[in-house]
């Protein structure tokens, strides 16, 4: 007896639902982005995206994500070791903290560091007599991407690293090997495609993300903004040309994460 019982106009009429929302919610999306950065033809596109702002923003973005990710990578593998391989007192409550970037808002999360960092927060009456800048600067838009991002990679490495168990490490061991080595010639190999994947999907989330950043930024031209943050600002100013050239960027970005994902999903699928 077949599994799928519905009749046939259901099945193609789910599938046009799906296809529909698809096209809907991204296809046509990313078609008007390309469309209104290319309306004014390729000359244009590509002059907007020489601009002074347009580069600085471009660069602020890449740096804040080259720091961001490996910083990330680091603790989303010692947390996920730790979790997945050890039993301790605080081991939910670490599980806890990892979630909390995700139950909240972004924008809250850049308040927190205001409060922490800014010239009235806990910490600023002292940064300022050091002469020490944080908000403002890059230095809080590295600190509330890495704050904002610093899940993913754990929360993709604790459910490969429970599934697979302790035997592989503990044989290692046994056979004389020491904990570093049998990290990396044990442990590291059956995680690579989860680490992979973290990468892929931390550094997307970290070049992408708007809410925190606004806030700690100060949208200083040249200086704090990141690319989001440059594509509110044209079109703000009603330069809808340059903005949508600057989003297609972001968008670019996007699709190469959904194809790099792919990659990896049927890898692991095959068991590469």
């Amino acid at each position: 007896m077949s599994a799928r019982t519905e009749p046939k106009i259901i099945q193609y009429f789910l599938i046009f639902i799906a296809l529909a929302f698809f096209g809907l919610f991204i296809v046509l999306p990313l078609v008007c982005v390309f469309h209104n950065a290319l309306a004014k033809g390729w000359g244009i596109y590509f002059k907007t995206l020489q601009d002074r702002d347009a580069i600085a923003a471009m660069k602020m973005t890449v740096v804040t994500a080259l720091i961001a990710v490996p910083l990330n990578l680091i603790f989303g593998v010692v947390a996920s070791w730790a979790i997945a391989k050890f039993d301790f007192k605080g081991k939910n409550f670490l599980l806890t903290l990892i979630d909390l970037p995700l139950s909240v808002s972004p924008v809250i999360a850049g308040l927190i560091f205001i409060l922490l960092f800014g010239a009235q927060g806990l910490l600023g009456p002292w940064l300022i007599a050091h002469n020490i800048r944080i908000i403002f600067a890059m230095p809080a838009v590295i600190l509330v991407t890495i704050f904002v991002t610093f899940p993913i990679v754990a929360r993709e490495l604790i459910p490969i690293m429970k599934s697979q168990g302790n035997e592989e490490e503990e044989a290692a061991m046994t056979l004389g090997a020491s904990g570093w080595k049998t990290f990396w010639l044990v442990s590291v190999p059956n995680i690579r495609w989860g680490i992979l994947y973290g990468i892929i999907l931390c550094n997307a989330r970290a070049m992408g993300e708007f809410g925190a950043v606004s806030v700690v930024s100060g949208h200083i031209r040249g200086l704090t903004n990141t690319l989001p943050l440059h594509v509110e600002i044209l079109y703000n100013e009603y330069q809808s040309t340059a903005a949508f050239a600057a989003a297609s960027i972001l968008a670019l970005l996007a699709i190469f994460t959904l194809i790099a994902k792919s990659i990896v999903e049927v890898a692991v699928r095959r068991g590469i």
